[in-house]
């Protein structure tokens, strides 16, 4: 028996939320406020400890729920519908199996179908219509209060909690809202079916001096294993020492508080002795290791220190151990010999990577899998099902996670959240298309498990571009002071020609993106041999075509659009003028385009990339740009464009500039960028590096004596903007 799918309405930012949950260990990442701590919220109000009292407050409802609230409150002339039945909710869907035990679940059955195996139970915190009428009537006696100031201190009296049992439709894969069993009126018991437990990520653990978190841990360690085995020969050994040392300690006792014992004999009774006092030693097992006790850590084989000299990782690391197995004794019920465990216990583990340096997170998640599934197993104790969630902001516990098991939780919208499972990526990859997934799940899972947190991205073919972008990313941010680009999370990530193999990734996750790549003009020439004809490296102004298949990819919509319309003697109308360049060649269409034509939205039903302002992806590369002189070119390669634009610059460092070869072309006038380019430049990578070595800052701006490429500059300048 497992949960299935969780579904929650109007919760926080959880405005319609749906989420798949593994049978064994669930990944749950997501940048921050993505809705992670507001899933294990919920939870908890509606079947973890809070859920003996009313723990809801206003601010958690979904602010558009708010508004929606306050409209059916203030406009009394609006229609109320008769079944009015709004609010919080929390959906869980259950499957089971026939080597499942049904006894706690045959009262929520509702299909006699014997395919059907799902069983819905739904948790609402609603107002019905008799209550919206009444909040009405209420609110008129506030008029010197706000709708929101007077739902905020009264919503409680109002809303009501509900649980109940759905019928499930199994050809639609939907629960049937009105066809449901009253949970409360049929007395059924929840806890006997889902026991949740949570460890939050806010854990007492410090190293101050006085702390003792892990030592009043073992305490409630302790407090289990007694009321489990507290007739095994371990817990009777503590328990004897303990009356030897009582007994000792009373003699000791006897002299040590002899002088106030004989000061209290002094003050009589009404008989003889009746003041006469002794103190006892009494000594608790339970409460021994509370404040009694420290855990030691060894240091070396002769010295063992106290646990506030560890360091915050091990701590926190240690706890968690602590707190997991305690929850895990709770969920096999060890102190209630007759009751056995709930049908599903899920486990919720908030950010295990607090003050953990990355090797431990990488050992935490390789082991916590096989360690919660051998503890769930039975071994002398009661066996027990179940399932484990971990939300967590670290991309070293996300690369060392089986792909299949991680969940991605992302911002849909201003006020709501959704959730992805990354293994329905794959559903995105056609057969002929297998090694491209192949090769991205591992590049994600070993290399680039951070683009999961970013909020932006931008993909680069080379070194060159990874050494410089910092430099040119803080040259736009001295001279467009908002929304700094060095401020934002933003990851940088080398693909090479291969941006393309990315492209479904980045509209799966909806990453805000930059592909920055060159145009790489050629033209046709005579072929020798048995070709007749091939292509070769020019000038752009020379080319007719290009050999970059990523603008081949991601244009390809928007060049079938071109090749339809250019070629037609017809006039064309002005929506289509702009994909019909001057001359009829591939390359003056790519050259045609302006920077609005560059942004890009992936086309569910085309499934290409078409142009659309409003999009997430801007592909950039070399166009016209004008040098300090006022002259106009358009450059082939990135080096083409930085020597045309800063070719003084170069020569004014040049003793400094010892990757570049025959660097004395550089003065030569008749040698332009392009010959540059292809003749001068030794590595790449150390031609970067004297960029940033030879720049300088003047009036207290850096990097100033030389210029950002334009094509370069516009895709940052949108990048920082939206």
């Amino acid at each position: 028996m497992k949960i299935s799918r969780i579904k929650v309405n109007n919760y926080r930012l959880l405005k319609k939320f749906e989420l798949d949950l593994e049978r064994e260990l669930s990944v749950i990442i997501g940048k921050n406020n993505s809705g992670k701590t507001s899933l294990l919220s919920i939870l908890d109000k509606f079947i973890g400890k809070r859920a003996a009292t009313n723990a809801f407050s206003y601010d958690d409802f979904n602010i558009d729920f708010q508004k929606e609230i306050q409209k059916l409150v203030e406009n009394e002339t609006s229609d109320v519908v008769e079944d009015l039945n709004i609010g919080i909710s929390l959906t869980i869907f259950i499957e089971y199996d026939e080597s499942d035990n049904l006894a706690n679940i045959s009262k929520l059955m509702m299909d006699l179908d014997p395919k059907n195996n799902t069983v819905v139970i739904r948790f609402e915190y609603v107002l019905l219509k008799e209550d919206l009428l009444k909040i009405r009537s209420d609110y008129k006696k506030y008029s010197n209060k706000t709708i929101t100031e007077f739902l905020k201190d009264n919503h409680k009296k109002y809303f009501k909690i509900f649980k109940k049992a759905l019928r499930y439709d199994r050809n639609t894969s939907a629960e049937c809202d009105n066809e449901f069993i009253d949970l409360g009126k049929e007395n059924v018991l929840l806890e006997k079916i889902i026991n949740f437990k949570l460890i939050s990520a806010k854990r007492n653990v410090t190293n101050n001096d006085s702390d003792r978190t892990l030592s009043v841990l073992s305490s409630k360690y302790y407090e289990k294993k007694d009321d489990k085995e507290n007739k095994s020969e371990k817990i009777q050994d503590f328990k004897d020492t303990l009356s030897d040392t009582d007994a000792h300690l009373d003699k000791i006792y006897e002299g040590l508080f002899a002088d106030v014992i004989g000061k209290v004999k002094k003050f009589g009774g009404i008989k003889e002795g009746e003041s006469v006092i002794k103190i006892a030693s009494a000594l608790q097992h339970r409460e021994l290791l509370k404040g009694n006790t420290t855990v030691m850590y060894d240091h070396n084989a002769e010295h063992s220190l106290p646990e506030n000299y560890n360091g915050l990782g091990y701590l926190n690391l240690i706890a968690i151990i602590f707190e997991i197995e305690i929850l895990l004794s709770e969920f096999r019920m060890e102190s209630k010999e007759n009751e056995a465990p709930a049908d599903i216990n899920l486990l919720f583990i908030e950010e295990p990577e607090a003050h953990t340096h990355p090797q431990m997170q990488y050992v935490f998640i390789k082991n916590i899998k096989e360690i919660l599934r051998e503890a769930s197993i039975a071994g002398g104790g009661k066996s027990f099902n179940l399932q484990t969630a971990i939300t967590t902001h670290s991309s070293h516990i996300t690369s060392e996670s089986d792909f299949n098991d991680i969940k991605y939780f992302y911002k849909s919208s201003n006020n709501q959240v959704s959730s992805k499972n990354l293994k329905d990526l794959q559903k995105e990859y056609g057969e002929d298309e297998e090694k491209y997934f192949k090769f991205l799940k591992q590049y994600l899972t070993l290399y680039r498990a951070e683009l999961f947190f970013a909020d932006k991205a931008i993909f680069i073919e080379g070194d060159t571009e990874r050494i410089l972008l910092p430099a040119m990313m803080k040259k736009i941010d001295q001279e467009y002071k908002d929304n700094p680009l060095l401020s934002q999370n933003i990851s940088i990530v080398e693909v090479g020609a291969y941006s393309q193999v990315f492209e479904k990734f980045i509209n799966f996750i909806g990453l805000k993106s930059i592909i920055i790549t060159d145009i790489d003009s050629v033209k046709k020439v005579d072929g020798n041999g048995k070709r007749k004809e091939e292509i070769a490296k020019c000038r752009v102004k020379e080319a007719n075509t290009t050999t970059n298949s990523s603008l081949k990819y991601f244009f390809a919509a928007s060049y079938d659009y071109y090749k339809e319309y250019a070629n037609k003697e017809t006039a064309v109308t002005t929506e289509l003028e702009k994909f019909v360049p001057s001359q009829t060649n591939d390359l003056d269409f790519y050259l045609s385009l302006n920077k609005t034509d560059k942004i890009l939205r992936k086309d569910a039903e085309l499934k290409q990339w078409v142009p659309d302002e409003n999009g997430n992806m801007l592909v950039i590369y070399q166009i016209s740009d004008k040098d300090s002189n006022g002259k106009e070119y358009c450059a082939r390669s990135f080096e083409d464009s930085f020597f045309h634009l800063n070719r003084q610059f170069i020569i004014d460092n040049k003793e400094h500039f010892k990757s570049l070869k025959k660097i004395k072309h550089f003065e030569e006038e008749d040698k332009d960028s392009y010959f540059l380019a292809e003749n001068c430049v030794g590595k790449k990578p150390n031609f970067a590096m004297e960029i940033l070595l030879n720049s300088k800052e003047e009036n207290g701006l850096e990097f100033s004596n030389w210029e950002i490429p334009l094509y370069i500059k516009e895709g940052l300048l949108w990048l920082k903007n939206n």
